[in-house]
C-alpha cells in the first residue's frame, strides 16, 4: 500500500495538469508566444502586441503602464474593451471645447478623429452630444468610400434657471443627435455665430463630443468653468466597428491567402455594422475563430442548465446526445424522465398528453379572448384620451362635414399595415405613408412619433380649425384616427412630392423655369398670408421650409405639416419653452427670445425664396466641404454686390432686374428684427407683381421673335433656339 500511494498521487497530479493544460489551450485568445493581456484587458487575435502577433496593420496595439492603446490613429486612443463576436472595440476620444471669458480672452479647440484600416465609427452605438447655453456644434467627416457626411446639434438656454435639471439632453443646455454611417474620419467644430458672451457669467464654455449612446447623463454643474473637462479629462468612450476584411464572405472565401477564418470549426459571417466580414465559431464550438484550433468543442454535458438532459448525457464533437438507461424508455429524454417500459405506461402517457393538449387549447383560446378585450379597452382609452368624444361634439355643434374619424383597421388596410414600401416622407414629427381607402381615394397618412399637444382640448380645437381651412394652396385635412396612443392624421395626397425634392434631390431634372419658381413662391406666400390674416384665430405655421411645401397636380404648391403650428389671437405673441423648427430656417429672433410670431414664418419663407433662386440647401457645403448658412452667404453676397455668384446659373441673364427685386424681397424677409420684415400678405403681393411683370416680358419677347422669323424665315433653325429661347418657350407653356 505504501508503494502504491505515491503512484496514485503522481497519476492524479498528471491528470490535473493535463486538464489544466487542455483548459488553457481551449481558452487561449492570443497568438501562441504572444502577450495575451494588458492590465485587466484580454487582447484577442486578430489584435496583438508586438511584431507577428497581430493579423494586419491597424490591429496592432501597445501596452503602457497596464493601459492598451491603438496604433495608426490620429490621436492616442486607449482601448477599454474588444468584442470578437460583435466586431466592436470601445476606445476613448477627445472633447471639442470653445470658451468665452471676455472679448479678448476666448479659446476655440476643434477635434479630429480618424480610424485605422478595417475600422469605422459606429453610427448605431454612438451619438453627437453638445453642451452649452449658446452652442451650435457641427460634425463633418468622410465615409470609407470618400463621401462627405455631416450633422449638427443646437443647444440653448436663456439663463441658469432654464438649464435642464432632468439629466436628459433635450436641447436646453444639452442636445444629442445621430451621426452618419460608415465614417472613418470626423471633425467637430462650433458655429461662430453662437458664443457664450451672453451667458458667460454661469456658462463660459461649450463642449461637443462623439460618445457611446446612453453613456452620458447631463448635470447642471457641467456648465461651470472646468467642471466638465476636469471630470472627463481623459476623453469619452466611443465605439468603433471593425471587420477582418473589406470583402463579403463570398469574395473572401475565394482568396484563401488572406482569409481570416482559419480555425477548422469557424465560419464567415457578413458584418451587420460595416462593409466586410467577421469570423465566428460554428454551433457546438467556442473560442477564437481567428486562430488555428481556436474553436474548441463545447462539453454540453457539463452545463445542464443550457443543454438539458434528464437521462444519460454523451458529449459528441459539436453536439451531444441524451439517452435512457437499459430497461427504461422516454419519448424525449432531454425533457422527460426515463420510466419503465410497459403498455399500460404508454396508455397512461397518451391519456396525459391528450389532456395536456386539450388544456393548452383552452388556455390559448382564453388568452386570445382576453387579448382581444384588452385591445378593445385600450382603443377606447386612447380614443377618450385623445379627445374623441369632445371632437364628436365639436363636429356636431359646428356642423363640420369635411373631417372624418377613421378606425385603425381602415388605415392598416389602406397602407398594407404601414408597409415600408408605402413611405413617401419622413421628418422630425413622424412618417407619412401613401394609402388607398375603400372608395379608391388616394390619401397621405401621417403617423406621428410624439404627442404635439399640451391638452386634448387644444388638439380638438386645432383639428376643427384645420378641417375648416379651405384654401387651394393648403393641404386639406380629411380626418384622423384617435384609437392609438398618438393620433394619426389623414390628408389629401400630393403626387409630385416636395419642393425640396424638386429643387435638390431628383437627378436629371432639367432647369426649372423662372416662371415656375415664381409661381410656387407666390402660391406658398398666399397660403401663409391666408393662415396669418384670414384664419380665425390666426395660425402661425412654425416650420416653414421646402420639405413642407408639397406639389400637387400641375405642380400646384400646397403648405403642409402643422406639427409645430400655433393658433394665436390677433397681435398676440406665443412664448415657447422649447424651440421647434429646422436648422437653417429658424428665425434668429425666435431663437434668442423664444417668441413665435407671424414674422417667424416670414423669415423662414425668405430662406425658401433663396432655395428657389439659388438651388442650394438651407445649410450647404461649398467647394472646401465647409458647412455654410444659405441666408448668411446670400446677405454677404448682396452686401458685396456679387449677387450673380450665388444665383442658380440656369437663370442668370434671364430677367436680372426682376431677380434683383426677388433678392431685395428675400433680404427684407431675412431682417434680423421681426418688426422690419414685411407682412406675409405684402410678400405675396410683391411676388404677384414680379411674376406679372416677368410674364409680360416673356410675351413681349416671344412676339418680337415671331416678327423676326416672319421677316427672315431663312434664318430660322429649330435646333439652335438658344438657351434663352428654350427657357422662354418652356415658361410660356407652363404658365398657361
Amino acid at each position: 500500500m505504501a508503494r502504491v500511494l505515491p503512484w496514485l498521487i503522481f497519476a492524479a497530479t498528471m491528470l490535473l495538469a493535463s486538464t489544466h493544460c487542455s483548459t488553457a489551450t481551449a481558452s487561449r485568445m492570443a497568438k501562441p508566444g504572444c502577450r495575451e493581456t494588458c492590465g485587466n484587458l484580454t487582447i484577442p487575435y486578430p489584435f496583438g502586441i508586438g511584431d507577428g502577433c497581430y493579423y494586419t496593420q491597424g490591429f496592432d496595439v501597445s501596452c503602457e503602464d497596464n493601459h492598451t492603446y491603438m496604433h495608426n490613429s490620429s490621436s492616442r486612443m486607449e482601448i477599454y474593451n474588444i468584442s470578437l463576436s460583435q466586431g466592436q472595440v470601445r476606445v476613448n476620444t477627445l472633447i471639442a471645447s470653445k470658451c468665452y471669458y471676455s472679448r479678448d480672452n476666448t479659446t476655440d479647440g476643434s477635434v479630429s478623429t480618424n480610424t485605422a484600416s478595417f475600422f469605422i465609427i459606429s453610427s448605431k452605438a454612438n451619438k453627437l452630444t453638445a453642451i452649452g447655453c449658446s452652442t451650435l456644434a457641427y460634425l463633418g467627416g468622410n465615409t470609407y468610400n470618400d463621401h462627405l457626411a455631416g450633422t449638427g446639434c443646437l443647444s440653448m438656454c436663456l439663463d441658469n434657471h432654464s438649464v435642464d435639471q432632468s439629466g436628459q439632453c433635450s436641447g436646453m443646455s444639452c442636445c444629442q443627435t445621430s451621426i452618419a454611417p460608415n465614417l472613418v474620419y470626423f471633425n467637430i467644430t462650433f458655429d461662430d455665430r453662437y458664443n457664450n458672451s451672453q451667458v458667460s457669467g454661469f456658462d463660459p464654455c461649450s463642449y461637443a463630443f462623439v460618445a457611446e449612446q446612453d453613456w452620458f447623463r447631463f448635470e447642471a454643474s457641467y456648465l461651470e468653468d472646468n467642471k466638465f473637462t476636469d471630470k472627463f479629462k481623459d476623453g469619452v468612450p466611443t465605439v468603433f466597428d471593425w471587420v477582418a476584411g473589406n470583402q463579403s464572405c463570398d469574395e473572401a472565401v475565394k482568396n484563401r491567402s488572406s482569409y481570416a477564418c482559419i480555425s477548422q470549426n469557424s465560419q464567415c459571417v457578413n458584418s451587420p455594422n460595416a462593409t466586410g466580414y467577421l469570423c465566428n465559431c460554428t454551433n457546438g464550438f467556442e473560442g477564437n475563430p481567428y486562430l488555428e484550433d481556436g474553436c474548441q468543442d463545447i462539453d454540453e454535458c457539463k452545463n445542464q442548465n443550457q443543454y438539458p438532459c434528464l437521462g444519460i448525457c454523451s458529449n459528441t464533437k459539436g453536439s451531444y446526445s441524451c439517452s435512457c438507461p437499459a430497461g427504461t424508455q422516454s419519448v424525449n429524454p432531454k425533457i422527460s424522465t426515463c420510466t419503465p417500459g410497459a403498455a399500460s405506461q404508454r396508455a397512461k402517457l397518451i391519456g396525459i398528453s391528450s389532456c395536456a393538449v386539450l388544456l393548452l387549447i383552452c388556455i390559448f383560446a382564453l388568452l386570445i379572448e382576453c387579448q382581444r378585450k384588452k385591445l378593445m379597452r385600450e382603443k377606447e382609452r386612447f380614443f377618450q384620451q385623445n379627445g374623441g368624444l369632445l371632437l364628436y361634439e365639436q363636429i356636431r355643434s359646428k356642423q363640420v362635414d369635411t373631417v372624418r374619424i377613421f378606425t385603425t383597421e381602415e388605415l392598416n388596410q389602406a397602407t398594407n399595415n404601414f408597409d415600408s414600401t408605402r413611405e413617401v416622407g419622413r421628418g422630425s414629427y413622424g412618417t407619412v405613408y401613401k394609402g388607398v381607402l375603400k372608395d379608391n381615394r388616394i390619401v397621405a397618412i401621417k403617423r406621428s412619433k410624439i404627442m404635439n399637444m399640451v391638452r386634448k382640448d387644444d388638439f380638438v380645437q386645432e383639428m376643427v380649425i384645420l378641417s375648416q381651412i379651405n384654401h387651394i394652396n393648403v393641404v386639406r385635412l380629411l380626418g384622423c384616427c384617435l384609437e392609438v396612443e398618438v393620433p394619426m392624421l389623414v390628408y389629401e395626397f400630393m403626387p409630385n412630392g416636395t419642393l425640396f425634392d424638386m429643387i435638390h434631390v431628383i437627378c436629371g431634372r432639367p432647369s426649372i423655369p423662372l416662371d415656375v419658381r415664381l409661381r410656387i413662391a407666390q402660391e406658398s406666400a398666399e397660403a401663409l398670408a391666408y393662415l396669418h390674416s384670414s384664419a380665425s384665430p390666426p395660425i402661425v405655421h412654425g416650420d416653414v421650409k421646402s420639405p413642407n411645401i408639397l406639389l400637387g397636380d400641375n405642380y400646384i404648391a400646397k403648405i403642409t405639416d402643422f406639427g409645430a403650428s400655433r393658433m394665436l389671437p390677433k397681435d398676440e405673441i406665443q412664448f415657447m419653452t422649447m424651440v421647434q423648427g429646422t436648422l437653417g430656417y429658424l428665425d434668429p429672433e425666435y431663437l434668442q427670445e423664444r417668441q413665435l410670431t407671424e414674422k417667424s414664418d416670414v423669415y423662414s419663407f425668405g430662406v425658401v425664396i433663396l432655395e428657389l433662386i439659388t438651388r442650394k440647401t438651407a445649410i450647404y457645403s461649398d467647394g472646401t466641404g465647409e458647412k455654410k448658412s444659405l441666408a448668411s452667404s446670400f446677405l454677404l453676397a448682396l452686401k458685396e454686390s456679387r449677387l450673380e455668384s450665388i444665383l442658380d446659373r440656369s437663370i442668370l441673364g434671364v430677367g436680372m432686374e426682376l431677380l434683383q427685386e426677388v433678392a431685395e424681397l428675400a433680404k427684407q424677409c431675412l431682417s434680423m428684427k421681426g418688426e422690419e420684415r414685411p407682412l406675409m400678405s405684402e410678400v405675396a403681393e410683391r411676388l404677384r407683381c414680379i411674376r406679372r411683370t416677368w410674364r409680360e416680358q416673356l410675351a413681349e419677347h416671344a412676339s418680337e421673335e415671331t416678327e423676326c422669323l416672319l421677316e427672315n424665315p431663312s434664318n430660322y433653325d429649330p435646333s439652335s433656339t438658344g438657351r434663352h429661347g428654350s427657357l422662354m418657350g418652356l415658361d410660356l407653356e407652363i404658365g398657361r
